[in-house]
Parts: structure tokens; C-alpha cells; sequence
């Protein structure tokens, strides 16, 4: 029994350690509303906190890029759908808010673009590559005509170039009433001044603009972690999906032409689908801005042709990064008729694991079923691991009737090591042979746990990164949001070394079964064992630690299945002490049928 319980703590430990590396690593109509609001001072957004700083484009062979009508007082307009909220400027024609109407979270509306002190400003448009600043034109707001007009926006500006003339450029950003998806088609258009040759398009060394979005996407978190929240860098590319590595300080920049480009967080991604044209996509994470604890940007450079106009299109995606909202993108069954996009990897997407993406997929069909019986997220984890629990009791027993037969077979096997303990091969040789004629398998013990490996890992992603668990209550005052750790006591102040800044009930509950499975699954060899003690005793405050910040779904997990593990553990218990019972009878009768009777004698 000990070997069984030392084989699955490993497991544990493997586990949650291999996870963390390898992930990191890894129609009704719609009522359309328009607002619009001017600043009094054109050069700050009606926010509080600091302006963003904004400056004109390097000196090229266009000129400077000065717009020509800087009188244009800043203005904000939004257009609203049915999905989102969407406000933009039309300094730089830039995107600053873009609000999920049908996800919230602690302040609202799910906000898509963050930038922290800053006002966000999202698709700018900078003159050169991905280092140049933005440009601090203010762009006019053109009316469209035509039955989308409600959701539709052009924002343009003409920029002087010289003695060559002038470039035009007009961003037409269309939002669709009911998807996440959008259109921002960019028109650059040059014009020759009087008596030049034909117009060029502008090249701002070999770039005719980058288009910016950044510096983060939403939601807001306080601490990014494989634990928590995370923010990773995914391309897609000739049919293949590929993690894209990018650290704090670096870029990752690929010229390969990309189906499309991501930054997925735990619950919502950004995808950026473009066109034919061979842009340069760079994913970077430099620098944070004040505010943000870390930065996750994605630069598109647009390199120079020679025309005197282009329009390039591109599709952007800003939403829940769930198979429901992604699929529609496989079948044309959205607006823009795309099919086989393959977006929805994402929503699947668990780095090495994500080989048992089928079983999870499962798991998360019976999940929703007691969901439905049960409308609590809470009562339908704990009954998603009983299901389990019950399905797999068959391969328990299994395990612990092959560790019953190794302890009865223990002592001729220990015999046996004795006489070869100073000839390997002959101690293996006479071990098989003797496994051979008891009909014993040696691994009849470990093979079922290691069957129920996937199943575990299963489970572990489903509870950890469930779309359905964002803001699902358990407990009414303490378990609010199982996607997120619960408090049983908050303070405004960091205990020194641990950073903790609230103390949870979970984690101890936690360590409280697990002991408590501990004491009940003992042997009384591996209570004389001071090595055992320390593995079965340290091990559960280890994992007390990792645990703290789980979200609350995953530990109501591992609390359920480990009161489970005990219940189960104690009915084996007296199912094995039974099955000793009977083979110790079995065995005494043996011995008095070969034991021949003792010869009376004759008086």
C-alpha cells in the first residue's frame, strides 16, 4: 500500500510541476445607439489619469507626415451592438474602449483594452516600423452612408509629404451586430504636387505604416501567473497552430504570412486576421506602461509598394476565448463567411496536455449536465467527482488487491533477494519465475493509477480554466467566483516572504483531508519509516502553498476528491482486512490437511 501511496504523490508533484513549465512554455435587429462627445481641450481625452504621450513620425522621404488641418478639436464617438460597447477617437482614429456587454466582471462590462494610468489606444497608426511614435493627428469623422451606418466610422486625414505632395489615409472601422469579429479596412492614397510624375505611396524606411495595438489586453488582473491569469503569443500558420515564445524584454517577429495572430489571456483572446498582403506581425512585451505589470503588444508593419494607392483589410477579434463563440468561425456561419480558421484551438489550447483535450471535452459535457440539474457550479464539481470516483472504483479495488497479494508475497520475494542479492541477473530471473508460478503480475498494483493519469489532467484543466466558472457563486459570502481564489479575511498590507494579502479557508480544508486521507490510507511500515513520514506529512503543506492561489473550482476539486478518496478508502479497508481474513483461514486448513496426525502409542 505504501508503494502505491509514494507512486501517487509523485504523480502529484509531476504533475502540477510538469503543468506549470510546459504550459508557460505552452437575430432579433439590434437596437444601434451613438454617442458622441467633444473634450474641451483637443489634445486630452475626458478621462482622468495622464494623457498618453503621442508625438509626430520620423522624418522620411515623405516629409515629416504633418497633418494638414491640426485645428480638428478631439472628439469621442461610440457605437454600440449587441455584444459590445465600443468607443473610439478620433485622435489617430485610435479604438479606447471595447466593453463585452454580456460578460462582466468587479467593475462591470468585461474591458477588452487596458493601459492602466493611460487612455487606451488601441489600432494607431505610426509612420515607420514598429518603433516609431504614434501619430498625434487628429483624423475627421465621416459619415457613411448606407444601412450599416450604425456601426460603421471613418476616421481621415491628409498628411503633407513634401515637394512630392500629399498621402491621404482614411481608417473605416465596421463592427457586425452580433459578433466579436470586426473589419478596419486602412486606405493609403498619395497625391503628386503640381508638374511631379506619378505619386508613390510613402516609405518611412520600407514601411509605409504600422498599425499598433497594445499595451495589454483585458480583463484587468492584479497578478499574471501560470495560477491565475496569463497572457500567451500564438500564431497560425500553413494549417499549424504554434506558441510563439515571448518574455519580458523580447519580440518575437514573424514574416512567415500568418492565418492569424493571438494573444490569448485565461478567459478572452485578441485575434488579428489580415489579408494577402506580406506584413511583418511582432509580438512584444516591452516596455510596461504605468499601471500595467506587464505589457503584451502586437505590432503589424505594412511594407511599401509601389502604387499610389492601397487599401489593406484586416479582421480583428476581441472576446471570450470559448468553442462556442470561436467554432462559427469553421462552418461560414458568421458574418464574414470564414471557414476553417481553426480559432477555436485556443479554447481548447493546454500546452503538452492538450492531448487529453478529448477526455476534458467530455468531462465538460457531464459537467454541464449536473449543472443543469443542479444550477450550482459549486454542487456540480462535487458531483462530476463523484461520477468519477464511482467509475473508476473498479480500478481502485484492482489496485489494492495487487498491493494485498504483494504484501502476502513480500516475505518469499525479500528470501529471495537475500539469497541473490549478490547476482542481479539471477535474482531477476528467479523473481520472474516466481511471479510466473504465483500468477502474479507486479504491476497489477501501479497499472491502474497510472490508467487514471489522463483522467486526472482532465479534470485539473477543466476546473482551472472552465469558461462557465468566471463569476459562478458556490457559496453565498465566500465562494462568489470559483474561477477565482476565495477570502475568508482580507488585509490592506502583504505578509512579509508569503505576499499574502488574505487568508483562505480552502487551502486548509485541503491540507485537513489530505492528512486525514494520509492517516486513513497508512501501513504500519510506513509509520515505522521516518522517510515515509516526512513524504506523507511534508507534501500536503507543499501543496498548501502551491494551492493558495488556485482558483476556488480547482480546490473544491481536490477537497471533494480527496473526502471521496477517504469514504472509498475505508470501505476497501474492510473489504481487504476481510480478504486477509479468508486467506489466512484458507491457509490454516492447508496446513492441517498436510500435516500428517501424530502415531498414538500402543500401551
Amino acid at each position: 500500500m505504501e508503494k502505491n501511496t509514494i507512486l501517487a504523490i509523485t504523480l502529484s508533484i509531476v504533475v502540477i510541476t510538469a503543468f506549470y513549465l510546459i504550459q508557460y512554455s505552452f437575430f432579433t435587429p439590434p437596437v444601434a445607439q451613438q454617442r458622441t462627445e467633444i473634450s474641451q481641450d483637443a489634445g486630452t481625452p475626458p478621462v482622468s489619469g495622464v494623457p498618453a504621450p503621442r508625438a509626430q513620425p520620423a522624418p522620411g522621404i515623405f516629409g515629416d507626415g504633418s497633418a494638414l488641418e491640426d485645428e480638428l478639436k478631439e472628439e469621442y464617438v461610440t457605437l454600440e451592438t449587441n455584444l459590445a460597447e465600443v468607443e473610439f477617437s478620433s485622435r489617430g482614429g485610435e479604438m479606447t474602449s471595447f466593453k463585452l456587454k454580456e460578460h462582466s466582471d468587479s467593475e462591470g462590462y468585461v474591458e477588452m483594452l487596458l493601459s492602466g494610468t493611460q487612455k487606451p489606444r488601441a489600432f494607431g497608426l505610426s509612420f515607420g516600423d514598429k518603433n516609431a511614435p504614434l501619430t498625434d493627428a487628429v483624423f475627421k469623422m465621416k459619415k457613411i452612408s448606407g444601412t450599416e451606418i450604425e456601426f460603421s466610422k471613418d476616421f481621415v486625414q491628409t498628411f503633407e509629404s513634401g515637394e512630392k505632395g500629399a498621402f491621404r489615409i482614411t481608417k473605416r472601422y465596421a463592427l457586425q451586430p452580433n459578433e466579436y469579429m470586426f473589419t478596419l479596412d486602412i486606405t493609403v492614397e498619395s497625391f503628386a504636387a503640381g508638374g511631379s510624375s506619378s505619386p508613390i505611396l510613402p516609405n518611412f524606411d520600407g514601411k509605409t505604416y504600422t498599425l499598433y495595438f497594445g499595451p495589454q489586453i483585458g480583463p484587468s488582473f492584479d497578478v499574471i501567473d501560470e495560477r491565475s491569469e496569463f497572457r500567451r503569443y500564438h500564431t497560425f500558420i500553413e494549417g499549424k497552430q504554434k506558441q510563439q515564445k515571448v518574455t519580458a524584454g523580447s519580440d518575437a517577429v514573424i514574416n512567415s504570412h500568418v492565418s492569424w495572430a493571438a494573444i490569448a489571456g485565461k478567459y478572452f483572446a485578441f485575434f488579428a486576421l489580415p489579408d494577402e498582403t506580406p506584413y511583418t506581425f511582432i509580438f512584444s512585451q516591452q516596455p510596461p506602461e504605468p499601471g500595467i505589470s506587464q505589457s503584451a503588444r502586437l505590432f503589424i508593419e505594412r511594407p511599401v509598394v509601389k502604387a499610389s494607392k492601397t487599401t489593406d483589410s484586416f479582421k480583428f477579434y476581441l472576446g471570450p476565448k470559448t468553442q462556442k463563440a470561436l467554432a462559427i468561425y469553421d462552418n461560414a456561419n458568421n458574418a464574414y463567411k470564414l471557414s476553417d480558421r481553426r480559432m477555436e484551438i485556443l479554447a481548447n489550447a493546454s500546452g503538452f496536455w492538450g492531448v487529453f483535450t478529448p477526455l476534458e471535452a467530455v468531462l465538460k459535457w457531464m459537467l454541464y449536465l449536473f449543472y443543469k440539474l443542479v444550477p450550482n457550479y459549486g454542487v456540480a464539481i462535487i458531483l462530476l467527482t463523484l461520477l468519477v470516483k464511482i467509475l473508476l472504483f473498479p480500478l481502485t479495488k484492482k489496485s489494492s488487491e495487487g498491493t494485498l497479494r504483494m504484501q502476502a508475497l513480500a516475505p518469499k520475494m525479500k528470501e529471495l533477494q537475500e539469497k541473490y542479492k549478490g547476482n542481479p541477473q539471477k535474482l531477476n530471473a528467479e523473481l520472474a519465475a516466481f511471479y510466473k508460478k504465483e500468477k502474479y503480475n507486479p504491476m497489477s498494483g501501479c497499472l491502474p493509477m497510472l490508467i487514471q493519469f489522463p483522467i486526472f489532467i482532465a479534470m485539473y484543466n477543466l476546473f482551472n480554466n472552465h469558461f462557465d466558472l468566471r463569476n459562478a457563486l458556490f457559496i453565498p459570502g465566500w465562494i462568489p467566483d470559483l474561477s477565482r481564489p476565495e477570502s475568508i479575511l482580507h488585509f490592506d498590507f502583504q505578509i512579509p516572504i508569503l505576499g499574502w494579502s488574505d487568508i483562505r479557508l480552502l487551502p486548509f480544508l485541503y491540507v485537513g483531508s489530505q492528512l486525514l486521507y494520509t492517516k486513513v490510507n497508512q501501513t504500519p511500515d510506513a509509520a515505522m519509516n521516518p522517510q515515509m513520514k516526512i513524504m506523507l506529512y511534508v507534501m500536503p503543506v507543499m501543496f498548501f502553498f502551491i494551492l493558495y492561489n488556485m482558483p476556488s473550482g480547482l480546490s473544491v476539486y481536490w477537497i471533494a476528491s480527496n473526502v471521496l478518496t477517504i469514504v472509498q478508502q475505508l470501505v476497501l479497508n474492510r473489504y481487504l482486512k476481510a480478504k486477509r481474513a479468508e486467506a489466512a483461514a484458507k491457509n490454516q486448513q492447508t496446513v492441517q490437511k498436510v500435516t500428517p496426525p501424530k502415531k498414538r502409542k500402543r500401551k
